[in-house]
């Protein structure tokens, strides 16, 4: 062999042997694969809401009267400052453009600070927290067993907890799976417990609770001083214009205006209307939620009275527009950790006293653990016996061990599995109780057995020659 036809095959030799290694076989692709980028916890959030920039914006699903808002707000301020103010800043004074602009930016600014923002939800119990809570209010276990004398024992709704001398009901959520703190509610809209929940908004696509309220109270004042402000010098606008040529010229010189006026007109009472009746809530220390039910009215008693209220109106002001803003509770853009428990899944208007649906789901998943008894001390095993898993050591002896018994094998899959392989298990047979072989010393192994040997043999050994072969021989056949 030349050295120039040697070369070739032993390039060809180590191009083979690079793209033999090179590839990976289809054990070690898993292993060599990236990891799947870990979820954000808004990704999986159990409740009925939208959410935007990475879990930054939080919104509830229904946001097209929130869409109208902002297009009422932009096109009747836009039209202000495009029609009416370079005449008004030019006939009365520069300032009115100025102050405009400042109400514009914080009317917005506030709205969508009330859009955006978390209310003050409150993160729905896991299912482990939501059985322990269960199991306090009820005799959780007896009840999912069925051994309870007294049957079945819904779970009291409410709790008392006395609060500036006032007793305050706290209500059992069975979606969220908690007992909701005091002046929480649950939304049915956004599907969410929120913490001094006030209302849900449509207009501005968001509850309105604990977290954002100042800045809707905010929103709706600014509001409210931004109409009154347009309309006014609206209207002032038209009245200077009717001075130099006539009311009908006035109006096809500037006929935004009109619109302006008519839309300033039909909102302003609403806008003001509800400000007022906001600010009364503050000033008493109430949420919408509690004066609609008339939670602290005087007709429910003398003795009933507001327990929240400090007793003074600047106090209360204060209380609600100045303290500090909680921190929100679902941290939505955390990273879900592969054993952090999920919340526990909604019951969708079906009640489940006494166990939840994940203990309902595993006890019908595992039957052994509802109905078999365990192992006493007078039922240990043997010895020399071989156990296989949880499932072998909760039956009692006596009792012949079925294939389905294993946690990876059906009724059916065993036997039709191990017929077949007789052969390959070195002459191993499944043996009847009529076929059954005797203790050693009791009789010969090539003796025949008898029916009455048979029953000889059962009545010694309690059955556990046959659940020692049937042990054996699933140990041999998972070995195989």
């Amino acid at each position: 062999m030349t050295p120039g036809g040697g070369s070739g095959p032993m390039k060809d030799c180590e191009y083979s042997q690079i793209s033999t290694h090179s590839s990976s076989s289809p054990m070690e692709s898993p292993h060599k694969k990236k990891k799947a980028a870990p979820k954000r916890k808004w990704e999986v959030f159990p409740g009925r809401n939208k959410f935007f920039c990475n879990g930054r914006i939080m919104m509830a699903r229904q946001t097209g009267v929130f869409y109208l808002t902002l297009v009422l707000i932009l096109v009747t301020s836009g039209l202000f400052f495009a029609f009416d103010c370079p005449y008004l800043s030019e006939k009365i004074t520069p300032a009115i453009p100025a102050v405009g602009g400042i109400l514009f930016f914080f009317v917005m600014g506030t709205l969508l600070r009330t859009s955006f923002s978390d209310p003050g939800v409150l993160p729905r119990a896991t299912p482990d927290e939501a059985a322990d809570l269960e199991r306090q209010i009820g005799n959780t276990e007896d009840i999912a067993n069925g051994s309870s004398s007294g049957g079945y024992r819904p779970p009291p709704r409410t709790k008392e907890v006395i609060i500036n001398g006032q007793t305050v009901k706290l209500k059992y959520c069975f979606t969220c799976k908690i007992f909701r703190p005091p002046r929480a509610s649950h939304c049915s809209l956004c599907d969410n417990c929120v913490e001094r929940f006030d209302h849900h908004c449509p207009w501005v696509g968001n509850c309105v609770g604990k977290r954002n309220y100042r800045f809707f109270y905010m929103f709706i004042l600014s509001l409210s001083f931004l109409t009154v402000f347009i309309f006014a010098f609206v209207i002032t606008h038209v009245i200077l214009r009717s001075q130099q040529a006539g009311f009908l010229n006035a109006l096809k010189d500037s006929p935004a205006s009109v619109l302006e006026a008519v839309v300033c007109f039909f909102s302003v009472w609403s806008i003001v209307g509800l400000s007022g009746f906001h600010t009364y809530l503050i000033s008493s220390n109430q949420t919408t939620n509690e004066d609609i039910k008339g939670s602290w009215s005087n007709k429910r008693g003398k003795e009933n009275y507001n327990p929240y209220s400090y007793g003074n109106i600047f106090t209360n002001c204060c209380a609600a527009l100045c303290g500090p803003i909680s921190p929100s509770l679902i941290d939505r853009r955390g990273f879900i950790q592969p054993d952090t428990p999920q919340p526990a899944a909604p019951s969708n208007g079906i009640t489940m006293y006494g166990a939840t649906q994940s203990q309902s789901n595993m006890a019908a998943a595992t039957p052994l653990l509802q109905s078999e008894p365990s192992i006493t001390s007078e039922e240990l095993p043997l010895p020399g016996k071989t156990t296989i898993g949880a499932p072998c050591a909760t039956l009692t002896l006596g009792q012949p061990t079925p294939p389905s018994s294993m946690p990876n094998l059906t009724s059916e899959t065993g036997l039709t599995d191990m017929i077949p392989l007789k052969e390959e298990l070195e002459g191993h047979q499944f043996l009847t109780p009529e076929e059954a072989p005797s203790p050693p010393g009791m009789l010969s192994a090539g003796s025949p057995i008898t029916h009455s040997h048979t029953m000889h043999v059962l009545s010694l050994a309690s059955q556990d020659s046959l659940h020692e072969d049937s042990v054996r021989g699933l140990v041999k056949l998972s070995s195989v």
